[in-house]
């Protein structure tokens, strides 16, 4: 309770702050400087900027030295057209052989020899309505399918998959949301153009405000080595904060609105969301009053390395409390064992108002021109059920990558990774009694940690073109020792137009 009262003072706090700041800043008329505004793409989209802005006149001679090629396209994007049209194509197959399984349930990874191909359609638009608003749509057609349909493991090896396949490849609408933008100071930071963002200059320190439909991800716990599933890794806790519950529908989007505070160094963010009726529902709860989650974030980029200070680097700090008709499990455990018939049910268990909370810390680090570090640590209390993301209540995540400049290759990548993730005492003697998730249930439980490593490299074809070989190794697949190992070998075409 009292880290919830936390939460919200600092929430009030950010929004008090940010509002008292524009009004500073209108009074004193700052933006009389002529400037253009946008942000960096986020990870999700681009993966070679280790911090937000990249100050023009204060670059230091290091980070001329380390900055990365311009991401390649199949049709030039210019800079200074007010309007931005682009897409990308996403396909991956993956497979799996048989691996050893004595026992399995409805949602087991399946341990016969199997193989699936998804695909990933998008058409992203934006355009400059003033030069301090910006609006962006986003269209997006998810078909084929993962392996196991996207069942057995908390850490699942395919970002792209939905976790509902019965959903179909029928077009719908993944992201619109308005952008405004409030400068703080005359000084200007260079920014990044991309389908969340339209200007090449932003004001040092200032504040944004984002409304609309959106992915939470796309702008908290986002992290340049280990976030973008096309590019990058693809397991759903290398990529993400597999504790991190973040308000989403089952295709992984929302509804809300984001405000954030940025200067040169640092930045904080707060956003609330909507949550779905139930867990890995596709319906969103519009009564924010009785279901919502609210995210905090604190980001500082400094180099984290004492005898490489001009070296770049992020640490980013997450609180999330989310508000939802949610399970307990310990209510479904109490209930079966009083009557042991059939086994535990969560969902018979719901209540509305019910709380989850938790805490991230995702750090990036680039230690020489061409290769970066990255980790991700985050908890959450799990007590009720796993609703929106994964079921993971405990993960530590650590890798890399290395850029292919010493074999000439300036556009290729090798990534490396390895990922823990745990369970509750609560949420695993469910499991172990039988009970199901929306991801996982064997029908009874040999605990272990799910402990996966994951090592890409991704090769530049041509133009926009990119080509990725990835392996996956899980180990207690499902958080089961009785189960696995597994291997999970995959390739992955990335076309950017």
């Amino acid at each position: 309770m009292r880290l919830i009262l936390l939460h919200s003072f600092l929430t009030t706090a950010l929004v008090f702050f940010c509002l008292a700041a524009a009004v500073v800043a209108q009074s004193g008329n700052v933006n009389e400087t002529p400037h253009e505004q946008t942000e960096n793409k986020t990870a999700r989209q681009k993966d070679d900027k280790p911090t937000e802005n990249k100050v023009d006149e204060n670059k230091t001679e290091a980070q001329d030295e380390t900055e990365s090629p311009k991401a390649a396209t199949i049709f030039p994007h210019p800079d200074k057209s007010r309007f931005y049209i682009s897409g990308q194509i996403n396909f991956v197959y993956q497979q799996h052989g048989q691996f050893r399984s004595p026992y399995a349930g409805e949602n087991s990874f399946r341990a016969v020899r199997e193989n699936a191909t998804s695909r990933i359609l998008t058409l992203y638009v934006g355009a400059q309505i003033t030069k301090l608003t910006e609006v962006f749509l986003n269209i997006e057609s998810a078909g084929g399918r993962g392996v196991s349909d996207a069942l057995g493991l908390a850490g699942f090896t395919n970002l792209d998959v939905v976790r509902n396949p019965t959903l179909g490849s029928k077009p719908y609408l993944a992201r619109v949301m308005l952008r405004q933008i409030i400068p703080l100071s005359r000084e200007t930071v260079e920014a990044e153009r991309g389908p969340f963002s339209l200007a090449t200059k932003l004001p040092a320190k200032r504040i944004e405000i984002r409304v609309g439909k959106l992915s939470t991800v796309d702008f908290f716990d986002v992290n340049s080595v280990g976030s973008d599933s096309h590019l990058q890794f693809m397991n759903w806790t290398v990529d993400n904060n597999g504790a991190y519950d973040y308000a989403a529908d089952t295709r992984g989007y929302t509804v809300g609105a984001i405000i954030e505070y940025q200067t040169k160094y640092y930045g904080v963010r707060y956003g609330l969301m909507l949550m779905p009726k139930v867990a890995n529902g596709i319906a969103l709860d519009t009564n924010i009053r009785r279901a919502r989650g609210e995210n905090f974030e604190f980001e500082l980029r400094r180099s984290l390395l004492p005898f490489a200070t001009k070296r770049p680097g992020v640490v980013r700090s997450l609180t999330f409390v989310n508000h939802a008709n949610m399970g307990s499990y310990r209510e479904a455990i109490n209930a079966y064992l009083a009557n042991p018939v059939g086994i535990p049910d969560i969902v018979a268990h719901r209540t509305q108002g019910r709380v989850k909370y938790g805490f991230g810390v995702n750090f990036e680090q680039e230690v020489s021109r061409d290769w970066r570090v990255f980790g991700r640590f985050g908890w959450n209390d799990g007590k009720n059920e796993s609703f929106a993301y994964t079921e993971v209540d405990q993960t530590a995540a650590f890798g890399g990558d290395v850029r292919g400049t010493n074999w000439k290759r300036k556009l290729d990548k090798i990534g490396f990774a390895f990922v823990s993730n745990a369970i509750s005492g609560d949420h695993r003697r469910y499991l172990a009694l039988g009970g199901k998730g929306f991801i996982l249930g064997d029908g009874k439980l040999n605990y272990g940690r799910e402990d996966i490593f994951e090592t890409y490299y991704t090769a530049h074809m041509w133009r926009g073109v990119f080509l990725s070989f990835d392996l996956q190794h899980v180990v207690h697949p499902g958080y089961n020792r009785d189960r696995g190992p597994v291997l999970v070998p995959g390739g992955r075409l990335h076309i950017d137009l």
